[in-house]
């Protein structure tokens, strides 16, 4: 058995097929340890860390950080056993015989071309030559390129009066101009014709110095006269100016999401405006309390609170539509989706049976989902399973919104932003704490009157959810 062993990348999660190599935490003759990070990889769910399958010394790296793995693909070799000495080598060609050297024709050096090349001879005196094409029986002859054109000597001048002097005229070519692309950018830039610039380059093309010369020597002359400003360049509207960014991994699991559950869940929207004043005074209270005090609180940890008892009031909320079976599945346990958004796209992570959860439990998971998926730790095991889902929108300061449905659930509850605002309360106008929910809903499953009072007993709790869980539990 050999003792290097090449690490094939797995199927890290449901029927993944392919990954991105985003990081190598090994090189090329490092000893490692079982189960130590080897290399961190992007899947269309999550970026997770690899651990090695053998301890040893690495000995290759298949695929550079960057590429795209299908998976079941080596992606290391590992030598599992450095200790016996360096690994025998691999099998070389065979070397050829004397016989057979012997054997080869060597083709005449006259009139002879590279081996292999379109009309030369080939081994055993053939002629290389394209399919479809005949060899070559003319050679190939470079077009000359052209020069400068030269002025003809002028007759000797007639004596004449001295008069002031006055600068030349330039000559103009008759000739196409040579000049690198830079060179001729450099003469738009400063207004300069290339056909009256004699060119000092080889082969008489123009230089940057020549176009700079060619310009002082044109603003001379109009030192006294009015700057005339040169006319803007064109915009262009091409790739020049365009970013192409690949769609992959974790955006391109989102976007083919979003488009299946738009397309095959028929979705509805309703709105609710709530006055949040007292839950952010319990906020607060719970803040004081010394289980709460190592936790970041936030309106969020209520409003999953109030989601999750409006689901025991109405439980066909938390159910999917089976194609398969034709058949509504209600769940009898809540795996609550945060949506998140990480650098590398949206993730709906959930918590695992809120349903269950204290209140303070609940605010740990809270913590522990938003924390690993700022770190883009998040696994593929924690998005899956989901059955109702929150996305808090108010964090950038929007208002709500129209969510689209995770697939395999029927509702999605938007969380807007919380603002002070003008509110009729006890009879009189006064300044309170305001938001609105946007709740959309699968209407194969949940119809009008059931979305409307899942909304309205989520509002409720937010009025006021002292009151609520006295009453509700």
């Amino acid at each position: 058995m050999s003792r290097i062993k090449e690490f094939n990348l797995p199927d890290l999660g449901e029927g993944l097929t392919e990954g991105e190599i985003l990081a190598w935490l090994v090189k090329v003759g490092d000893t490692i340890e079982l189960n130590q990070p080897i290399v961190e990889v992007e899947t269309a769910k999550a970026a997770v860390e690899i651990p090695a399958k053998w301890a040893g010394v690495v000995t290759k790296i298949f695929h550079e950080a960057g590429t795209t793995v299908e998976v079941g693909k080596p992606i290391i070799s590992i030598d599992t056993d450095p200790g016996a000495g360096p690994p025998a080598p691999e099998p070389s060609l065979p070397v050829p015989s004397a016989e057979s050297l012997d054997a080869v024709e060597i083709a005449p050096a006259e009139g002879a071309v590279e081996p292999g090349m379109i009309g030369g001879p080939a081994p055993g005196g053939r002629t290389a030559v394209l399919v479809g094409y005949g060899p070559r029986e003319t050679s190939a002859k470079r077009r000359p390129r052209i020069a400068a054109a030269t002025p003809a000597p002028a007759a000797p001048p007639a004596p004449v009066t001295p008069a002031p002097a006055v600068p030349p005229a330039a000559p103009v070519r008759s000739g196409p101009v040579l000049a690198k692309p830079p060179v001729r950018k450099l003469a738009r830039d400063l207004g300069v014709d290339l056909a009256t610039v004699v060119g000092t380059g080889p082969l008489g093309s123009v230089t940057r110095e020549d176009v700079r010369q060619a310009a002082e020597g044109a603003r001379k002359p109009a030192a006294a006269a009015a700057t005339v400003p040169a006319a803007p360049a064109a915009a262009v509207f091409d790739a020049s100016r365009e970013q192409r960014i690949p769609v992959k991994g974790v955006r391109k699991l989102t976007a083919e999401n979003m488009v299946a559950s738009a397309f095959t869940a028929p979705h509805v929207t309703e709105f609710l405006t709530v006055d949040v004043t007292r839950s952010m005074k319990a906020l607060d209270k719970l803040r004081s309390r010394p289980e709460f005090a190592e936790l970041r609180i936030s309106p969020l940890l209520l409003v999953a609170k109030a989601v999750l008892l409006a689901v025991k009031r109405h439980p066909m909320v938390n159910s999917a539509w089976s194609a398969a079976t034709n058949e509504i599945v209600v769940k009898e346990y809540v795996n609550l989706g945060i949506a998140a958004a990480t650098e590398r796209g949206l993730i709906v992570p959930n918590i695992k049976d809120a349903g269950r959860l204290t209140l303070r439990e609940l605010a740990e998971a809270l913590n522990t989902l938003v924390r690993t998926a700022k770190s883009g730790r998040t696994p593929p095991a924690d998005m899956a399973h989901g059955t109702l889902s929150i996305t808090n929108v108010g964090v950038f300061g929007v208002d709500t919104g129209t969510p689209i449905l995770p697939p395999g659930e029927s509702a999605i509850l938007a969380f807007g932003a919380i603002r002070p605002t003008p509110w009729v309360h006890k009879g009189k106008i006064k300044v309170r704490q305001v938001t609105t929910l946007g709740l959309s809903f699968d209407h194969r499953i949940i119809d009008g009157e059931l979305g409307s009072k899942f909304l309205r007993d989520v509002g409720a709790f937010l009025s006021d959810p002292e009151a609520a869980i006295l009453a509700w539990t």
